[in-house]
């Protein structure tokens, strides 16, 4: 499912009208139609008391077709627009009109105390008031309107995007409605996955509104929700060798969870052979953790970490597997770090840098482009910071236009780690991960997502689909644990002994959890 930006939005609705021929009067229909629907289905409608906050553009007059739908199926309705009707233009307009010609409780900027009055009578909040139009502070009467609503504890349903959302980039413009159900159209906006924004939204409903499936589906548009593949059958008559081999480069003296967890979250998730490349002194210590892996001890420096004589036997074990991580637990001592880079340059596999890898290649980022294998970095905010030179603040306020300038500089795969994480290609492609949740920012759950990434690789999948279902795994197996044991008590373990669980999951019902993209938006 494709996700678009406001502008990318506007304009297929432009496309809709003067090339499809679809006046904006029905788009508005379609529109408000499909509130109705929604609130029919999630709350009813019959004998409820319903108030539409409505504001001065479309979506205040795809609320006014709410409202209409409401009153014809026995809801008492009340509508308010903050906003003089006279700036309507005329799809809108001719919605209020109906409105008007049906008897509809309506009044035209109404006093604050008057609205605060209207919302502790109702039932339930219709917010048609601001959309995916507002760039600035929300000021006013309707920063007023909005913290009444939210203070009311009434249900919500927003109409596009909660009003103070951030239509592109998620971020609340200094107060925003908290909603219980928020229905878009066409497709999803940015603003309605990504984090902040996507916390403030409730269950998520898409209406294509009669667009025809060109218009939103269309190729110009280069964001759109993880819908990973399914993995391919498990081979009855297979053996370790068919499931994958792969070389985990990680670990130094006090650093055991990292090489331990990546490794065995390669087995976990269904990988057949786990190699670790750690310092020889390290290596008693995590196998007393992780029996199940093979290691392949190391020099070391004195510091206990991966020392540069290792060098040369590490790029003869690469050319033996299929698959390379090099990060997790590796330390920032010199040498190491120095190891990290020459490896990145000499291993002819797909390889994936993690954690203490990723530091060493933001002194000199120019090293994976003479890279001929395909390469998966996979940074959380900070490593991010460091590979684009970048503030956090940045990032975080806009994600996806740096996460496709700097995948297209460095010709890689990135997977930019959050709540909600983002996979770009290095085509300029954005993939929003819906699967997973807060329970998942623990030390060593991203050293459980390399795992499964390399796991993914060793069951067929192309770097590509690798990467797109190791994360969805990985969100998959944090939303298991923490349903099972609540979202404070999810360690990096428990994700990582729930990863067969989650495997199994995905193989037996793939369809109910990648439909209406993995869960995140029902079609309606």
């Amino acid at each position: 499912m494709k996700v678009c930006t406001v502008e990318e939005m506007r304009a297929m609705d432009r496309t809709a009208i003067g090339t499809y021929g679809i006046p904006g009067e029905i788009l508005m229909e379609n529109a408000g139609e499909a509130v109705y629907f929604v609130i029919l289905s999630e709350l009813g409608v019959a004998g409820k008391r319903f108030l539409i906050l409505a504001g001065g553009g479309h979506n205040g007059g795809d609320g006014l077709v709410t409202a209409r739908k409401l009153n014809s199926s026995g809801g008492q309705v009340q509508v308010l627009l903050l906003s003089d009707p006279s700036k309507y233009d005329d799809a809108p307009r001719l919605h209020l009109a109906m409105v008007e010609k049906a008897g509809l409780s309506l009044a035209v900027k109404p006093p604050v105390e008057g609205i605060r009055d209207a919302i502790g009578r109702c039932d339930v909040i219709v917010d048609a008031m601001l959309g995916t139009g507002i760039s600035r502070e929300v000021g006013g009467v309707y920063r007023e309107v909005i913290e009444a609503v939210n203070a009311s504890g009434k249900p919500v349903v927003a109409i596009d995007i909660p009003s103070g959302v951030d239509g592109n980039t998620g971020r609340i413009w200094g107060t925003a409605i908290k909603a219980d159900f928020t229905v878009t159209f066409g497709a999803p906006k940015r603003g309605n996955l990504l984090y902040p924004g996507a916390a403030w939204g409730g269950r998520l409903f898409v209406c294509r509104i009669s667009f025809p499936p060109q218009l939103s589906g269309r190729d110009e548009v280069t964001v759109e929700i993880n819908q990973p593949a399914p993995l391919p059958p498990r081979r009855p008559d297979g053996h370790k060798g068919s499931f994958g081999d792969a070389l985990f480069v990680a670990g130094a003296s006090g650093y055991f969870g990292a090489p331990a967890f990546s490794a065995l979250a390669m087995l976990k998730a269904g990988g057949g052979y786990a190699r670790l490349a750690a310092p020889r002194s390290v290596v008693p210590h995590l196998a007393a953790i992780a029996p199940e892996i093979v290691y392949a001890p190391q020099p070391e420096t004195l510091a206990g970490t991966l020392s540069l004589e290792g060098f040369d036997g590490l790029v003869q074990l690469a050319q033996k597997v299929d698959f390379v991580v090099v990060g997790p637990g590796l330390s920032l001592d010199d040498e190491t770090q120095q190891l990290a880079r020459r490896l990145v340059q000499s291993v002819e596999r797909p390889l994936l840098m993690d954690g203490d890898g990723l530091t060493a290649i933001a002194m000199e980022t120019d090293i994976v482009l003479r890279r001929t294998a395909p390469t998966i970095l996979t940074p959380h905010l900070g490593e991010m910071a460091r590979l684009t030179g970048r503030t956090i603040a940045d990032i975080a306020a806009d994600p996806i236009p740096i996460l496709q300038e700097t995948t297209a500089g460095l010709d890689a795969f990135i997977v930019l780690k959050g709540a909600h994480s983002l996979i770009g290609t290095p085509d300029g492609r954005v993939f929003i991960n819906v699967s997973g949740n807060s329970a998942l920012a623990t030390a060593g759950s991203g050293d459980v997502l390399t795992g499964t990434i390399a796991a993914m690789s060793g069951l067929g999948l192309d770097v590509e689909a690798a990467v797109k279902a190791g994360v969805f795994l990985h969100g998959l197996a944090g939303d298991l644990a923490a349903g099972a044991s609540g979202a404070d008590g999810v360690t990096a373990r428990t994700v990582l002994e729930t990863l067969p669980r989650a495997v199994a999951s995905y193989r037996t019902g793939y369809e109910e959890l990648t439909a209406d993209a993995c869960g995140a938006a029902r079609v309606v």
